[in-house]
């Protein structure tokens, strides 16, 4: 009987199975993420970056009236807060049944919370969580508001991840939307809102 010829593929198969039976693989260790204990200055350094990033930032929830006073038809999430609009005598539209595309496009800023911030990033995110909406309802209107707790800011994105589901439509938002061609010349609202603004409140904002 004819014996198969050993191809090199086996060979170093063979091999391998020699070296890890003599020196078995080490059992993983979990990989330690930098973090920020420190959190007396995350406020601060978010703040820093969505500035950086052409957002506008305002202090408490008190900013809100003013903000939205500039605003005709405000799209929100069918859960938002109802201090969120006190005092606001335009139109709400309620994404509840939810707003086709052209009714979103009508209106002129969106209101939302959000699941966490990224101070290091300059990151907001967005879970469809409480007072957050879906996806369309925060990549369609041209002016996104949204109003960030203290308690929601977190250092890096390691932490960030703890506080977050994969399985949700996640939004990773930093700064309004931009974009730039070969020239570097940058145009901004392509894909999303032309313009952020960040409300923060809470202890330390």
């Amino acid at each position: 009987m004819v014996e198969p010829a050993v191809t090199a593929r086996d060979e170093i198969l063979a091999r391998l199975r020699t070296a890890l039976a003599d020196d078995p693989p080490a059992v993983p260790v979990p990989r330690g993420y930098r973090r920020v204990d420190d959190r007396s200055d995350l406020v601060a350094v978010l703040v820093d970056r969505l500035e950086d990033y052409r957002a506008a930032v305002h202090h408490g929830i008190d900013a809100l009236p003013g903000l939205l006073a500039t605003v005709d038809r405000l799209a929100v999430p069918a859960d938002v807060p109802p201090e969120w609009l006190a005092g606001y005598a335009g139109q709400v539209c309620r994404d509840a049944p939810p707003l086709s595309p052209a009714e979103l496009d009508a209106t002129d800023a969106v209101l939302t919370g959000c699941a966490v911030a990224i101070a290091d990033t300059g990151t907001i995110v967005l879970d469809a969580g409480p007072a957050q909406g879906r996806r369309a309802l925060t990549l369609v209107p041209d002016r996104h508001i949204c109003v960030v707790r203290a308690d929601q800011v977190v250092g890096l994105l390691p932490e960030a991840l703890t506080r977050l589901d994969a399985r949700s439509p996640l939004t990773w938002i930093s700064g309004p939307s931009a974009t730039s061609d070969i020239e570097l010349d940058r145009v901004e609202g392509v894909h999303g809102p032309r313009r952020l603004e960040v409300v923060l409140v809470g202890s330390g904002a």
